[in-house]
């Protein structure tokens, strides 16, 4: 029986699905205030634009402008992990 090869999981081969998700604001890393939305009452988040994106994310290149200083959350999402796989499959990304 041949075996199906399962495509490479990578950020170079998706959409930065990720960076359509809210990210809370909670450990300081960095993140410039630019970047911060503060909501009363509220944990901080990362501000995303009118479309839904995050407005660290460089729409030339799908990238993050702040990488380095990028909040814990987004230092947790781990590519190719469960949660990554779910937004892929949210967004409809095929790797094939």
């Amino acid at each position: 029986m041949p075996r199906t090869t399962q495509p490479v999981v990578s950020c170079q081969n998706c959409e930065a699905c990720c960076c359509r998700l809210e990210v809370m604001i909670i450990t300081d890393t960095g993140v410039p205030d630019r970047y911060i939305e503060e909501r009363e009452g509220e944990v901080p988040v990362m501000h995303r634009l009118e479309d839904g994106w995050c407005a660290a994310l460089d729409r030339n290149t799908m990238m993050c402008r702040i990488y380095e200083v990028r909040p814990l959350i987004c230092r947790d999402f781990e590519m190719g992990e469960p949660d990554c796989i779910d937004e892929r499959d949210k967004w409809f990304i095929n790797l094939n």
